[in-house]
């Protein structure tokens, strides 16, 4: 369970990184996401789980990356 946590931590944090790469917030999330499940299904094979992995992942990612654009634009401190 630690494992996870801390694999989904590194997760988010890796999309809100790369969630710069963009310039609309669709773009910002997508790039995330897609990131995010192909981090999340490499991950998820380990464990032999790769599609829940991969839906982590991309879930984790369109959230970094939306709100990492809604801090680039100000709304969030």
């Amino acid at each position: 369970m630690i494992r996870q946590a801390i694999t989904l931590a590194g997760l988010l944090g890796l999309s809100a990184v790369l969630a710069g790469c963009g310039t609309t917030t669709t773009e910002r999330a997508a790039t995330a996401g897609l990131f995010g499940a192909a981090t999340g299904a490499a991950i998820g094979s380990l464990s032999a789980n790769a599609g829940a992995g991969a839906l982590i992942g991309a879930g984790a990612g369109l959230l970094g990356g939306y709100l990492f654009d809604q801090h680039q634009k100000g709304n969030i401190d």
